[in-house]
């Protein structure tokens, strides 16, 4: 009887109903909007490292990370090719390809820079990185023997373009000075301006030969679907021998993301908090309207013998229904919207140590519209507790006196 009595006064109090609904969709939609573009940051900000500069895993020689950066070439795995094909038969693997990292001179002639070179495997990087952009010229394939692939910054430092030639100058494993000539392929630019500042790829061939070796000081893997990055990580530390090797996912590496997503995440509970306070306001402004308009309506009601708690039970029944038809409509609009911005994208600016700017969409995360929802719903509830107490509580005679 309660609820539907409740029932038929929303549909009764047709303005305020009107009122209070629209402040709980504005709220459930605009929490799933803020939330799902959030989303779209953490995700796109992940698969730029991903496919420009650490793919998905990286598998080193231990104390890699620690000591190798000075003197990588002590730190090198002896027989990559092999290790490469072990780990590319491991599920989920799309790809596994060898690096070998160097650092040296450029020389275009006229003056020297010092760069942080990556001999790759040309098609196999293409592959892997997809988020580095031509600027000029190509990309590097297994057909270029001694052509190099610079980084935007690279190259204008030294005034170079497509064609031009220049000289790599470097020490051997051995400690012997060794040079090559290559011609420029073609100019990069990727998710990082100081990456690209310093950065030259090569043929893993011709790194080998400048360093008088034939190992690799990483193998980078690529997989189908980076939601399998754990799942695979475990794999390959327990198929790999700990004492030799270590694994490292594209998290583990990138630790300006952790710290984006410790920053964006504090920012987006401030949000949901200033969201849910607004919420609470409207809805408390406007249950305060509906119910003191009916002060006399409650007062009759129990003075035809009805309890405090009925009625108390009554308007709450009434918040609860609110609440529930809001919160839907709110998701379906917040849905809705998040389809259409995302069909049109989202012009956004590099970020801030980045060096291309990307489409943002508002992406629909399961867990930001549920958690949405019972924010919109709770809010409700939440409102109209003090105004039925208030209710409830006032004298029978002065409700009574309301209707004169």
């Amino acid at each position: 009887m309660l609820l539907k009595l409740a029932s038929r006064n929303i549909l009764r109090q047709k303005l305020r109903t009107a009122m209070t609904l629209a402040a709980i969709v504005i709220g459930v939609a605009g929490l799933i909007l803020s939330g799902g573009f959030v989303q779209d940051i953490f995700i796109q900000l992940g698969e730029a490292f991903i496919h420009s500069q650490t793919g998905h895993i990286q598998v080193f020689r231990k104390d890699y990370l620690e000591k190798g950066s000075r003197q990588p070439e002590r730190f090198l795995i002896d027989a990559p090719d092999k290790l490469a094909a072990t780990i590319a038969a491991s599920p989920g693997v799309e790809s596994v390809s060898s690096r070998l990292n160097f650092a040296g001179l450029l020389n275009n002639g006229k003056r020297d820079l010092g760069i942080i070179g990556e001999g790759v495997e040309p098609d196999k990087e293409a592959a892997i990185g997809t988020y580095v952009k031509v600027v000029a010229g190509r990309p590097l394939t297994d057909k270029d023997q001694y052509g190099v692939f610079i980084g935007q910054g690279v190259a204008h430092s030294l005034n170079l373009h497509p064609g031009d030639s220049v000289n790599l100058v470097m020490n051997t494993s051995d400690g012997a000075l060794n040079t090559l000539e290559f011609t420029v392929i073609g100019i990069f630019q990727s998710f990082s301006q100081e990456f690209d500042a310093r950065a030259v790829r090569i043929p893993l061939r011709a790194a080998q030969e400048l360093l008088a070796t034939k190992g690799a000081n990483l193998l980078v893997v690529s997989l189908n679907r980076t939601e399998d990055t754990d799942t695979v990580f475990k794999g390959l530390r327990g198929q790999l021998d700990p004492d030799k090797l270590d694994v490292k996912t594209w998290r583990q590496l990138s630790d300006f993301y952790d710290k984006t997503i410790v920053l964006y995440d504090r920012q987006f509970g401030v949000l949901q908090l200033i969201i849910l306070f607004m919420v609470l306001l409207s809805v408390i402004n406007s249950m305060n309207m509906s119910t003191f308009e009916r002060i006399s309506e409650f007062g009759t009601l129990q003075a035809l013998g009805n309890r405090e708690k009925d009625v108390f039970r009554l308007l709450m029944y009434e918040s609860c229904i609110l609440g529930a038809i809001g919160a839907t409509a709110g998701v379906i609009v917040g849905m809705l919207l998040a389809l259409i911005i995302s069909a049109i994208g989202i012009p956004m600016p590099p970020p801030p140590i980045g060096n291309v700017g990307y489409t943002a969409y508002i992406r629909l995360v399961p867990s930001t519209i549920v958690s949405a929802w019972i924010i919109g719903f709770l809010a409700t509830v939440l409102a109209s507790i003090l105004p039925a107490k208030r209710i409830v509580r006032m004298p029978i005679v002065d409700a009574l006196r309301q209707s004169i």
